[in-house]
C-alpha cells in the first residue's frame, strides 16, 4: 500500500479553502445599468421567496373579528337603551298612578269649593284654606277643563242635555254650559266634564278644547 503524495494533499486543502469573491455592485462598471440581486423583484419589491400571502387572510380575519365585536357592542347598547326608556316609562307610570288616585279621592272636595264660590261663601279663611288644597293638587299636574262656547268632545265631555237649532248651512256642537268640570293629569282623564251643548253655526271660530291648570279660588 502506497503512501499519497504530500503535494497532492497540499492542492486538494487548497482548493478547499478558495475564496469567492462576487460583485455585489449595484451599478454594472462595464455598461452603467443597475445590477437587480438575485431574488429580489425589479420594482425594488420584497422577494418573493420572503412574501407571506397568509397575511391578507389573517389581517380579513381580524377585520370580521372587529366588524362582529363592534355589532355585538352596538345591539348591547341599543338593547339598554331600549332598556332604560322602559324602566323610565314604568316609573313615571307608577308615579303618574299614585298621583291619580291620591287626588281622586279630593275631587269631590273640590267640587264643594266650586259650590262655595259660586254661592260666594268662600271667604276668610275658608278661602285661604282652598287655596292651599288647590296649590297642592296644581303642584300634582292637575289640570281642570271644561269651558262655555270650546267644541264638545264626547272623550272629554258628559253631555246631559244637547239643544239643537236649525240654521243655513253647516253646525258644529259647542258646550253650552259647564255643570261640573272635568279633571286629568297627564294623558289620563280622571272625570270628563258635565255639561249641555247646543248647535250653533260653524264660522271656523271654535277653539279645540284643552287643559287649564287649577287655579286658586
Amino acid at each position: 500500500m502506497t503512501r499519497p503524495d504530500r503535494n497532492d494533499s497540499a492542492d486538494a486543502g487548497a482548493e478547499s479553502e478558495r475564496v469567492v469573491v462576487r460583485d455585489r455592485r449595484r451599478i454594472d462598471p462595464e455598461t452603467g445599468e443597475v445590477r437587480v440581486p438575485p431574488g429580489e423583484q425589479p420594482d425594488g419589491g420584497a422577494p418573493d421567496a420572503f412574501a407571506r400571502p397568509e397575511a391578507g387572510g389573517a389581517a380579513a380575519e381580524l377585520a370580521a373579528q372587529v366588524a362582529e365585536r363592534t355589532a355585538d357592542l352596538q345591539r348591547v347598547s341599543a338593547e339598554y337603551a331600549n332598556y332604560r326608556r322602559r324602566v323610565d316609562r314604568d316609573r313615571e307610570s307608577v308615579l303618574v298612578g299614585a298621583r291619580v288616585q291620591f287626588v281622586s279621592d279630593l275631587l269631590t272636595v273640590l267640587d264643594d269649593l266650586d259650590r262655595a264660590e259660586a254661592h260666594g261663601d268662600l271667604t276668610g279663611p275658608f278661602k285661604a284654606v282652598a287655596d292651599k288644597v288647590v296649590g297642592v293638587v296644581g303642584k300634582l299636574g292637575l289640570e281642570s277643563f271644561g269651558l262655555d262656547g270650546e267644541p264638545f268632545d264626547p272623550s272629554v265631555h258628559e253631555a246631559v242635555q244637547h239643544d239643537t237649532i236649525v240654521v243655513a248651512g253647516p253646525t258644529v256642537a259647542v258646550v253650552s254650559t259647564v255643570l261640573r268640570r272635568g279633571y286629568r293629569i297627564a294623558d289620563r282623564v280622571l272625570r270628563p266634564a258635565m255639561v249641555t251643548v247646543a248647535d250653533r253655526a260653524d264660522d271656523g271660530t271654535a277653539a279645540a278644547p284643552g287643559p287649564a291648570p287649577i287655579t286658586g279660588y
